[in-house]
């Protein structure tokens, strides 16, 4: 049995611990954001935070997280800047990645709301997104920036 906080809530679950994170989070507690790629920690999809570090839950064992705060794409508001960003430019275009591309953007500008357009460039370079909407995520990433300074 393995004790998790996600989310805000506490879940036990019956896996071994060396079971993907990733895996728990879908198939046994059933929040299904949180997408698989490509299962080697590589194109990003799989990304939640773990104690507010973006983490890829496809190569995590659950057992390395029991006790840690781990937040999924669910885990974000809806009235979050990012994602408000996102809806509002019309980010996604197949939206595959765009779950583990907005955690990774919130963690981001949680750690540096003023992130300059080559440090987002960066962080974001670690996903990989098969439609190409690049453009439309910096320019998402920079109105969220925008929306953070007024409600500050």
């Amino acid at each position: 049995m393995v004790e998790l906080y996600l989310n805000g809530r506490h879940y036990k679950v019956d896996v071994e611990e060396d079971t993907p994170l990733l895996w728990v989070i879908r198939e046994h507690i059933g929040l299904t954001g949180t997408k698989f790629g490509c299962g080697k920690g590589i194109c990003g999809a799989c990304t939640v935070l773990v104690e507010e570090n973006p983490t890829r839950s496809c190569i995590t064992p659950v057992g390395s997280v029991k006790g840690k705060r781990i937040i999924t794409i669910e885990g974000i508001p809806s009235y979050h800047p990012v994602k408000r960003a996102w809806i509002e430019l019309d980010v996604p275009q197949c939206g595959y990645c765009q779950p583990g591309q907005i955690v990774e953007a919130y963690a981001l500008l949680n750690k540096n709301p003023r992130a300059s357009k080559e440090e987002i460039i960066s962080v974001m370079s670690s996903h990989l997104c098969r439609c190409g909407t690049y453009g439309r995520i910096l320019k998402a990433i920079q109105r969220a920036q925008k929306l953070m300074e007024v409600k500050a």
